[in-house]
């Protein structure tokens, strides 16, 4: 939401990457939340702040005082030692809340949190801004107050780099919750969804649609044209429900993904935590890896990607969010822009084709990121969630499946 991951500017595209992961407080033993990030969020004086830095990785709080936000520290120059950094800070923030009878859990839902009856602002630093979205969004909602995700920031130098990867970020978008969807329960029942924090996510805004538009972001590929036809009518359309212009910034944006200007880097935000950050990274490598061919022009040339409308897109996003990988794309003229001929596929199948496309470049891929095979052959962890319960599981068979996915955060384990 605010900034977070400082990219400088002026970084060429792929020099580096910045990640942040959210996680819940919860109580250790019943696994509500627990409002009390102000207990870990504390320097060496006792005093509470909103940010504390490590070095490689810091840690810093959003919007909702149960949430823990991990990201790294300035820029990365690769995602291959990260998984292991962010485990060890999970076990620090654990070792922290231990005296509290409190510990994280992971995925991007809380499956029984009731927002209305349980959210609490952060009401330090940043404070004027969370209540200023709360007055005018009424942030007691799952979709301000449940959802955890992971955040990609990748750089770009200059508008003619902003715009290869602003197009090639358009286009894999819709393809992401294959991988990463984790939140098949809300209000302690299936949604249906198994992607169901995409689907609150998308509607949070609905008071001001230009804030989130289609998620899918318009086709915009430079500075200017950006300004034009997202910044200047978000911020026309909000003006009156913010006279002091407290929300007149790059971060109101909440598109799937949001240009940052200011520090030269495109923010992916589509992506749920998943269960350990061997898994998150993984994501993150593949993500990379494809929208890397896609920049590279490895199917079809930058013009032609960037004239696909947000229409097709959003056919398969809201399809991804319903069935994660077994959505299909049934559009051969998007398919071809991933090297595929068929006029119809699964996203599990699409990411198989993509998968083995990244090995064809980076040779050692998977082993680098052996993770992301637990995915491509069980399915996203919402998939495993759901395998593991009933169609109507009690609180208690519920309490059970997310006490596993606690240890998984915990040992840096994958739910299998």
């Amino acid at each position: 939401m605010t900034d977070s991951v400082d990219c400088p500017p002026r970084r060429r595209l792929f020099e580096a990457v910045g990640i942040e992961l959210e996680y819940m407080i919860v109580d250790a033993e019943s696994l509500d939340v627990r409002p009390i990030a102000e207990s870990v969020l504390r320097d060496e004086a006792g005093a509470v702040v909103s940010d504390l830095e490590f070095g490689d990785i810091a840690w810093s709080n959003e919007l909702v005082a149960h949430v823990i936000e991990l990201k790294t520290d300035g820029p990365a120059l690769t995602v291959d030692d990260l998984a292991a950094k962010f485990q060890q800070h999970v076990e620090q923030v654990n070792r922290r809340l231990a005296p509290h009878g409190a510990c994280l859990l992971p995925t991007a839902m809380h499956p029984w949190m009731d927002p209305h009856a349980e959210m609490v602002l952060w009401p330090h630093e940043s404070g004027e801004i969370y209540e200023t979205f709360n007055r005018i969004f009424d942030c007691r909602g799952h979709g301000w107050a449940n959802l955890q995700s992971m955040h990609i920031n990748l750089p770009f130098a200059n508008d003619q780099e902003f715009g290869k990867l602003q197009a090639a970020v358009r286009l894999i978008l819709p393809l992401l919750p294959a991988l990463a969807a984790s939140s098949p329960f809300m209000d302690a029942k299936p949604t249906g969804l198994l992607d169901s924090r995409l689907d609150v996510y998308r509607n949070n805004s609905r008071r001001i649609p230009s804030v989130a538009g289609r998620v899918i972001p318009e086709p915009a590929f430079d500075e200017a044209t950006y300004e034009e036809r997202i910044f200047e009518p978000m911020f026309t359309e909000i003006a009156p429900h913010d006279p002091d212009g407290v929300l007149r910034h790059e971060f109101l944006n909440a598109r799937g993904a949001i240009a940052r200007f200011s520090r030269g880097t495109i923010e992916i935000r589509v992506i749920d935590v998943q269960e350990c950050p061997l898994a998150d990274l993984a994501i993150a490598a593949a993500v990379i890896g494809v929208l890397k061919l896609l920049v590279e022009q490895t199917w079809t040339d930058i013009d032609t990607q960037k004239a696909i409308p947000i229409d097709p897109l959003e056919r398969v996003f809201l399809a991804a969010i319903r069935d994660a990988e077994l959505a299909v794309i049934d559009s051969p003229e998007l398919l071809r822009h991933f090297g595929m001929s068929e006029s119809r596929l699964t996203l599990s199948e699409l990411w198989r084709h993509l998968c083995e496309s990244i090995t064809q470049t980076d040779h050692d891929f998977t082993r680098r990121h052996s993770a992301i095979d637990v995915i491509l052959n069980e399915g996203p962890l919402a998939r495993r969630i759901v395998k593991r319960l009933p169609e109507s599981p009690s609180r208690e068979e519920l309490r059970g499946v997310y006490e596993q996915l606690a240890n998984c955060l915990a040992t840096g384990t994958q739910f299998r």
